[in-house]
């Protein structure tokens, strides 16, 4: 058994929006096939997968480095100790090979999209959902559904309060109950607008999280921290820069409510870190890693494993994500939840029209794998990937 092609495509987000410090009218994601011998119903078992969304392509760092040595692996050196499956920890390794400590990024996301491809071939091979394959692999008691929070409130070229109150009806509409917005891309006396204006529609300020994505120092994270403390909101959501510990703690202590953070640390040594300097309050603050970015499932399990032997629980670990991939992971390793992007980000983020919300959580179907080819709109790109 063996990977006898890998290939790799840029695809275009179809994104016309942006938060505080980014436009994603221009990113890509790199979709990933995996194709191997094994041939089923007349066409080869393919392991298919993506770095995540938020990110642009790595298509550079995949095709001159990564694939090169995927390929050129000895195909038994790639396979689990029974020969039954492919090893994501030994094709991660390989892929790696001659990599430097640190550096984490770009590479990161690169790794990320053949690792999470060889679970969805691994569990295509098995002929199960891919959150099985991931519980059974863990050892760890999956979720029946995924709690699902619907991330939007982006700002918009024509923005205004109408517009921001029209869209979490929508959600509302569709079967979300928790929501999450953007802060930081105005003054701060507009944000306080926006956000008393989302509450006239959410109601329970218990379910709007609010999301600054790193923009803010200290002083100005504080700050907005005590202008939206007397809300109690679900969560405040990355206030300064993913590496700037300082800050969290800073404002931790001076900030009752919930902070989360995460989605852009990627490495075990990144959460480590977190933990013990970033004031991290255990019971109350969420970590929000995102396997797609972060080397995949291998390195993400070893996040979790880190914040549970700092006394954390995985049920604190809401990953950013909004899509299949995060579906199965959350659903296979038993975590809190995750978020969900109804209606942008297409064709990768949201979920197949099988996954449907209840009561703002979503279950996977019983398609092998991540399910990838069941989304819609995400389909055309793979056929013309695979060349079908």
């Amino acid at each position: 058994m063996r990977i006898v092609e890998v290939r790799e495509r840029a695809i275009p987000l179809q994104a016309n929006i942006k938060n505080s410090v980014v436009n994603f009218a221009e990113h890509t994601v790199s979709l990933v096939a995996l194709v191997s011998d094994v041939v089923r119903d007349g066409k080869p078992v393919v392991g298919l997968a993506f770095d995540s969304i938020g990110r642009f392509d790595q298509s550079g760092i995949l095709r001159s480095r990564f694939i090169p040595r995927l390929q050129a692996a000895e195909p038994a050196s790639l396979l689990t100790e029974d020969g039954t499956l492919f090893s994501p920890e030994k094709v991660l390794a390989t892929i790696m090979r001659n990599e430097k400590p640190g550096g984490h990024g770009d590479r990161a996301h690169a790794a990320a999209a053949i690792e999470l491809a060889v679970w969805d071939l691994n569990a295509k091979l098995l002929g199960i959902p891919a959150w099985q394959l991931i519980a059974r692999h863990f050892g760890v008691q999956p979720v029946d559904a995924m709690p699902v929070y619907a991330a939007g409130g982006y700002y918009y070229p024509e923005d205004n309060l109408g517009r921001l109150q029209d869209e979490m009806r929508q959600y509302q509409d569709l079967g979300y109950v928790r929501f999450k917005m953007k802060i930081g891309g105005a003054p701060l006396k507009e944000d306080v607008a926006r956000i008393e204006a989302a509450l006239k529609v959410v109601g329970d300020p218990r379910h709007l999280a609010v999301d600054a994505n790193g923009r803010f120092d200290t002083s100005t994270a504080i700050a907005y921290g005590r202008a939206m403390q007397d809300f109690g909101l679900r969560w405040y959501e990355e206030p300064g820069n993913p590496l700037d510990y300082a800050l969290m703690s800073e404002l931790g202590a001076v900030y009752p409510h919930r902070l989360a953070t995460g989605e852009n640390l990627f490495s075990v040594a990144d959460v480590e870190n977190l933990v013990r300097f970033g004031g991290m309050r255990e019971g109350l603050d969420y970590f929000q890693m995102d396997p797609g970015l972060s080397y995949g499932i291998t390195e993400f399990a070893r996040m979790v494993a880190v914040m549970e032997k700092h006394g954390y629980s995985r049920k604190e670990v809401h990953p950013h994500g909004g899509h299949m991939l995060a579906l199965h992971i959350v659903v296979g390793l038993g975590l809190g939840g995750s978020e969900a992007y109804p209606g942008v980000f297409s064709p990768f983020g949201g979920y197949t029209p099988g996954c449907r919300v209840v009561g703002g959580t979503v279950s996977p179907t019983q398609a092998p794998g991540f399910g990838l080819e069941e989304k819609p709109d995400l389909m055309p790109h793979i056929a013309d990937l695979l060349g079908r």
